[in-house]
């Protein structure tokens, strides 16, 4: 999946010149966390966020201090090293940059212009549909050896019950790197045939855990 996919195109901006007093209304009138600066040909020059206004601002009841702040105009504030995308990044390389970096949105650039932006939650909205969790279905959590194949074998198991398969996630096992754990979600909310034919066919279930066998 690329991020033109899943970035937000109609993109709230303002410019440098502008007070931090319209970056707080602009942000509380669009319930917005993020707030992209941008110059006089649309190319990106800083950014805003809800932390940086809420770090900057005195308390309201320091009245005179707080007013004269808003008044200050943005290129004071806005944070100008910024870590920017491409439309045609992989999803789960801008989610990884997120991650490692501890930021909350990544502006997306084309051609030296703002184009869109990604935040933390239009990833996690991407996680809800590509794991099907938005949807009605039953989770279910295997135990493989870290070999090739395995995921064919288990998925071979289910289709012999004929159940439709929503989504799949692979990940390494943290406990021992011998083994990897496979993550299904199918469309059926009674998955216990498919856990007992698991089961029987030596698979370790870690969910649903059924160890006291009333299949």
């Amino acid at each position: 999946m690329l991020v033109e996919e899943i970035m937000k195109q109609d993109v709230t901006t303002l410019t440098k010149e502008h007070s931090i007093g319209d970056a707080v209304k602009i942000m509380s009138a669009n319930k917005i966390r993020h707030l992209p600066i941008i110059d006089e040909q649309g190319q990106l020059i800083g950014l805003v966020t809800d932390r940086d206004i809420r770090d900057a601002t005195p308390s309201i009841f320091e009245t005179d201090q707080f007013m004269s702040t808003l008044q200050k105009p943005l290129h004071l504030l806005m944070q100008k090293d910024i870590i920017t995308g491409h439309p045609l990044d992989l999803v789960a390389e801008v989610s990884a940059l997120l991650y490692e970096h501890r930021i909350s949105c990544l502006p997306i650039v084309k051609n030296h212009k703002l184009v869109g932006i990604v935040t933390e939650t239009d990833l996690l909205h991407t996680l809800v549909e590509l794991t099907g969790a938005h949807q009605p279905g039953s989770h279910i959590e295997v135990r493989v050896e870290n070999k090739s194949g395995k995921l064919y074998e288990v998925t071979s198991i289910i289709r012999e019950r004929k159940a439709n398969i929503q989504s799949v996630l692979v990940y390494p096992d943290k406990k021992n790197d011998q083994f990897k754990i496979i993550v299904i979600r199918v469309q059926t909310m009674n998955p216990l045939s498919i856990i007992k034919d698991l089961t029987s066919a030596g698979y370790e279930v870690l969910w649903p855990n059924h160890s006291e066998k009333p299949l």
